[in-house]
């Protein structure tokens, strides 16, 4: 696999960890302890903080910052200028450092360009977080979320398309795979790429 790249306009700091193949574009930076993993790539003007993880192949656009307490899992993609945030009640003149709230945004979940993710929750797995949107909440696997606070208007598919459910079942037009919904929640009952 290649060696990373990082752009001369951007500082990776001693006691960073950036995987192979991974892209640093301009004026980005990823700080002492942050720990990048393979294939990623970040767009312009990109921060990752201290004690933060992201996993493999993630996609984070420009003018994103991933604060400390967040933990992006394998294939993620994060829109152009979404915010995380760690702090519930920040104030300018007191320290919180040690009321950081975690942030999990588990593997293949999108997020879309402007929206906001209010720290404290957990992404399900490939959730799809519509342009905009303000999380609040933990979101279930596979959901659509959209709006202001964020809702449930939808189920998505792992391939980024999104599904009919009719009577607990559903199947992708586009992948092939299929769904289960019981109780709220979405599992996939075939996936076509698994041979």
């Amino acid at each position: 696999m290649s060696a990373s790249f990082v752009h001369p306009s951007s500082f990776v700091d001693e006691g960073a960890t950036v995987g192979a193949g991974s892209k640093i574009w301009h004026f980005c930076h990823v700080m002492a302890g942050a720990v990048l993993g393979e294939r990623c790539n970040l767009g312009q003007n990109v921060v990752v903080m201290p004690g933060t993880r992201i996993g493999n192949n993630c996609k984070i656009q420009n003018n994103v910052s991933i604060y400390e307490g967040v933990e992006l899992e394998d294939d993620v993609f994060c829109g152009p200028s979404c915010v995380f945030t760690n702090v519930m009640n920040p104030r300018s003149h007191v320290s919180r450092k040690h009321a950081y709230r975690r942030t999990l945004v588990q593997r293949g979940s999108s997020i879309g360009a402007n929206a906001t993710i209010v720290c404290g929750v957990t992404l399900g797995t490939f959730s799809f977080i519509g342009a905009g949107a303000v999380v609040t909440s933990d979101v279930p696997a596979f959901a659509l979320m959209v709006g202001v606070p964020a809702r449930q208007v939808g189920w998505m598919c792992q391939c980024g398309e999104r599904l009919r459910v009719s009577a607990g079942r559903g199947r992708c037009e586009s992948c092939g795979a299929e769904y289960e919904e019981t109780a709220g929640a979405l599992r996939m009952t075939r996936d076509p790429a698994a041979r």
